[in-house]
């Protein structure tokens, strides 16, 4: 495989940034929806939330039953959603973008873990009792697998001919 870009550069560099907008838009939205199913299934009473993906979404729960499924439902749904979907649609675009929330999920809390915010839902998992073992594996199984998806998509993309856009055969 050739790894030479077919499309005009000015045309790639807008598909990607849309794509990558959009990417962003759904992993954040997936993610946070993830917080708030689990934590409306847990017994959960929702006080605040905003899904708002140029903001950083959040969902605040109190009383909170089940903190630690509240918590991982934010990760793993933002996961699960995204490569579900991709599954049952079979296009290229959406297998670039559950690749892309698969690394943007395990990026964050690797690096939500890395500055300590106590705000941030690797801080909020450790406290509700969260393994350092299990956010370790779940950082580098997403992190790799979510790259190397994101990536060989990124590739595909930017390597076909124009009007090749159909569907992931």
């Amino acid at each position: 495989m050739s790894l030479r870009p077919r499309r005009r550069p000015a045309t790639a560099v807008l598909q990607m940034t849309a794509l990558l907008t959009l990417s962003w838009s759904v992993m954040a939205v997936t993610h946070e929806c993830g917080h708030l199913l689990c934590g409306w299934c847990c017994g959960g009473t929702l006080k605040a939330a905003d899904l708002r993906p140029w903001h950083l979404p959040f969902s605040i729960f109190d009383p909170d039953p089940h903190p630690l499924m509240t918590a991982w439902g934010g990760p793993i749904l933002g996961v699960l959603i995204p490569v579900l979907m991709a599954a049952a649609i079979r296009h290229r675009i959406a297998t670039l973008i559950a690749g892309f929330c698969v690394l943007a999920n395990g990026l964050y809390l690797a690096t939500a873990w890395l500055t300590g915010d106590r705000y941030l839902d690797t801080a909020q998992l450790l406290l509700h009792g969260a393994s350092p073992v299990s956010i370790a594996v779940f950082c580098v199984i997403t992190i790799t697998t979510g790259y190397l998806g994101f990536r060989r998509s990124c590739i595909e993309l930017l390597t076909e001919r124009p009007g090749d856009l159909s569907d992931a055969d």
